[in-house]
């Protein structure tokens, strides 16, 4: 009985504590001297307690997981929105795609290229 209850209230509390952050997020975004929306800043905030050890990812692991295997849920309502600009779509659909490709494939590639020019190690100088 006792563990079937730890392994409701732990996902329970997890969930709550990564809504807490992301209503913390809700509340320092309009204070940052920078618009980013507030999912972006959870996220960050999020990323620099992992990193550095303040929260560890077995304290949220179980609640992350499930809203993970729960992703399509949270796509739905957008599904629905997009659907009330099928004209938009029709229209300008395919150079909305188009747009969204080239740009997509223009940060990969440019994320890419950072990653190896910091991977590649520093030569020393050479000697006279």
């Amino acid at each position: 009985m006792a563990t079937a209850l730890a392994a409701t209230v732990r996902p329970a509390l997890q969930i709550g504590a990564l809504v807490g952050l992301d209503q913390l997020a809700r509340v320092l975004t309009p204070h940052l001297p920078l618009a980013l929306p507030s999912n972006l800043v959870g996220m960050l905030l999020l990323s620099l307690l992992l990193s550095t050890g303040l929260v560890r990812e077995r304290w949220i692991g179980t609640g992350a997981g499930l809203f993970n295997r729960h992703l399509a849920f949270f796509f739905v309502p957008i599904a629905v929105g997009l659907l009330a600009y099928g004209t938009l779509l029709r229209e300008h659909g395919l150079a909305l795609l188009l747009v969204i490709g080239l740009s997509t494939a223009a940060g990969i590639a440019a994320a890419g290229w950072i990653a190896a020019w910091r991977a590649t190690p520093a030569r020393p100088p050479a000697s006279p």
